[in-house]
């Protein structure tokens, strides 16, 4: 079956923004411009296409990605095949506790859309979604949404743009009117007045600009020349010489700017209104970039540690990457993958490279939001999903068995709160265990503990609305009645000082002996350093096969730390010695003594522990400031600043996580139901001694 549509008019994007941006009402837009939705679903009254879940409807917010294709023809092009563009959409969440969802999403798409507030600017979110971003070197256009709200200010979020986040954006459009008299967008490569009419914004009228921004427009131009022009030199020359220049040649530099980061175009309007979102899926076209303009992807041979590469190419072995799983309650587990090179077609066998299993490829789906259109072949570039693969699940590589390929996995953030869950009955405690197993290999950062002092089975997330929302998912999907205990925050243990300590593990039992003996050598690490393990063995004084023992029983000791039996991270443990016994020597018996070994030396490192903490941003009208700031304070909150916004106090300070449960209710009561907060993960901080043997004495007492 040939390609329908050329790999240079594909752009695979991602939506991304702080929550309450606007992101899935732009993508609800992008829908119905593009004639895959009839009618405009709106987040407001629960209507939204992408925001499929039931959960998500109910609380106006997006909890899962959603992934849709559609086609544009840009609004300047003649209505033809060869400008017809495939764009494949996710939606992504806002909210710091689905961050997952983000992060797996921008690994495997080319470009994406970040939508800020047109009252507030760049916001907390804002900024991890940006740094999210940077992170996997994805190129990006912005589009100011809500310039129609009361306060809304185009100057007031590009400003806030260049300060938090960076320099090289530039508009390449600028708002007609704000607030309630907002008519439409200045082009500044065209210098027209663009306004939208009908019902939904459908008509596209190209005017001359009103007399009165026609020196504004110009000011914003020039600032506009000035950027591209530095990025091309026969640009420049032109742009020196007061020559005319084309909006042909913008483009042309503009896309090649952006595809290197250089550049980040800024587009305006208001998606609820329906103004803007046409212009925005034209440079969704113009100026992201397609699977060819990408580098290839890179990956591990197989059996070696050699980096092989694969092009964006149909004709190339193929792989893909698995980059989320999720439970459909028709046709039961879909894997949602990106095609990197190659083809693929229903019946076919693929290599799971990541565990080294065959998968059959039975049916290959694409996806719009939660509805499903069967296809019979994917191509490079294809972002698509498949249906029942028992062992594949988020950042394994799928690819051809003949020409095996690793790449790259994807890392996720480690959960920050745990709750005690227990069945209500003894039906529901058959069907608990299946259900929690089925969310967790959707959900990497959702994590299933067993306490194998009490029995208890715990659930770690990344917040009080995350393990809310798969509580009320087992419930809801799968049946499942459970009562859940308090929260409970993660908190770490790590050691200030480097120490030394001896393992030795011997037992004589008659017959064949165990014997272990090793010297380990610890040290703290850098916060964020995780676990390092080095091998310094001389000589042979430890063969070989005994080593994966140590590390083993030394990475067992770690998830129970010397405490409060908390993990121990940031650590590095260095083997430089010990001794073996020819015939009494065993894997288990190093295991044991690596284990005494690390055990003794944390006791000597001075042990500290560790909790969470959370950087805050809370929004308040002025009269409540003296309250919410002393409220902070005995919350162990330090107040980094506060600033002045439109007529209320933005407060930025960083809390221990510990101390926030409950807050979101508590500020309500304190500002009369007026102020509101967001909340994401900073860091792992020394918690004061006062407050550890609390701590302590709350672990032993099994709370």
């Amino acid at each position: 079956m040939p390609r329908e549509y050329d790999i240079s008019k594909y752009r695979n994007i991602g939506i991304i923004a702080h929550i309450d941006a606007g992101k899935t009402t732009v993508s609800e837009r992008i829908l119905f411009y593009t004639g895959i939705s009839h009618k405009i679903g709106e987040v407001h009254d629960g209507g939204a296409i992408m925001d499929w879940m039931e959960q998500e409807r109910e609380r106006g917010i997006t909890i899962t990605s959603a992934a849709t294709t559609c086609f544009w023809n840009p609004t300047y092009k003649e209505e033809n095949i060869e400008n017809k563009h495939r764009i494949n959409v996710i939606d992504t969440p806002g909210h710091i506790d689905f961050t997952v969802e983000v992060q797996r999403s921008l690994r495997v798409l080319d470009g994406a859309v970040v939508v800020f507030d047109g009252v507030a600017g760049v916001e907390p979110q804002s900024e991890t979604v940006w740094r999210q971003a940077d992170k996997f070197m994805i190129p990006r256009v912005c589009f100011i949404n809500k310039l129609d709200r009361v306060g809304a200010s185009f100057d007031y979020v590009i400003d806030s743009i260049w300060k938090k986040l960076t320099t090289t954006a530039v508009a390449l459009q600028i708002p007609v009117g704000l607030e309630a008299d907002f008519q439409g967008v200045i082009d500044l490569l065209t210098m027209k007045f663009i306004a939208f009419k009908g019902d939904f914004g459908e008509n596209i009228e190209i005017k001359e600009i009103p007399d009165d921004l026609k020196e504004r427009a110009a000011e914003w131009r020039e600032k506009m020349l000035e950027k591209i022009a530095t990025e091309d030199d026969e640009l420049l020359n032109k742009y020196l010489d007061k020559e005319e220049i084309s909006k042909e040649e913008l483009v042309r530099v503009i896309r090649k700017a952006v595809i290197e980061s250089k550049i980040i175009p800024v587009f305006c309007g208001t998606a609820l209104k329906n103004k803007g979102v046409q212009l925005l899926l034209d440079a969704i076209c113009d100026y992201l970039p397609s699977p060819l303009d990408i580098p290839p992807i890179e990956g591990k041979c197989l059996d070696s540690e050699e980096i092989i590469t694969r092009s964006h190419d149909d004709s190339t072995p193929f792989s893909a990457l698995a980059f989320k799983v999720a439970t459909d309650p028709y046709v039961g587990t879909l894997t949602y993958f990106r095609v990197y090179s190659g083809t693929l077609t229903t019946g076919s066998y693929l290599l799971n490279s990541t565990i080294g299993e065959k998968e059959r490829i039975s049916r290959i789906i694409r996806m719009h939001s939660s509805e499903r259109e069967e296809v019979k072949e994917v191509f490079a570039g294809d972002i698509a999903a498949t249906v029942g693969l028992k062992n594949t699940f988020t950042g394994h590589t799928l690819c051809d068995e003949n020409n095996p390929i690793i790449l790259e996995e994807i890392k996720f953030p480690e959960p920050v709160i745990s709750i005690k869950i227990e069945p209500k009955t003894k039906a529901d405690q058959e069907k608990m265990g299946g259900a929690l197993k089925k969310l967790s290999d959707e959900d990497p950062t959702f994590v299933i503990k067993s306490n194998q002092e009490t029995g208890e089975t715990i659930i770690a997330g990344m917040g009080e609305l995350h393990l809310e929302i798969l509580v009320d998912r087992m419930k809801r999907e799968f049946n499942v009645e459970a009562t859940i205990g308090s929260p409970q925050v993660a908190y770490r243990e790590t050691i200030k000082e480097e120490a030394e300590a001896e393992g030795k593990y011997i037992k004589q039992s008659g017959g064949r002996g165990q014997f272990g003996h090793v010297w380990l050598k610890i040290e703290p690490m850098e916060p964020g350093g995780g676990f390092e393990f080095v091998d310094k063995i001389k000589g042979g004084v430890i063969p070989k096969e005994y080593i994966p023992g140590v590390e083993k029983g030394v990475k067992e000791a770690c998830s129970k730390g010397v405490l409060a039996g908390y993990p121990i991270s940031d650590i590095k443990v260095t083997l430089y010695d010990g001794s073996f016994h020819d015939v009494d020597s065993s894997e288990i018996a190093f295991k044991v003594a690596g284990s005494m070994a690390f055990q003794e030396a944390c006791k000597n490192a001075k042990p500290v522990l560790l909790e969470p903490i959370m950087k805050v941003e809370v929004v308040v009208p002025d009269e409540f400031l003296g309250d919410t700031i002393g409220d902070i304070s005995s919350r162990r909150g330090k107040i980094e600043e506060t600033e002045d916004k439109l007529g209320v106090k933005v407060i930025k300070c960083k809390v221990p996580l510990s101390e926030m449960f409950g807050y979101v209710t508590s500020l309500r009561s304190l500002t009369e139901g007026r102020g509101n907060s967001t909340m994401e993960f900073d860091c792992y901080d020394e918690i004061p001694s006062n407050i550890v043997q609390e701590i302590i004495e709350g672990k032993k007492n099994g709370e």
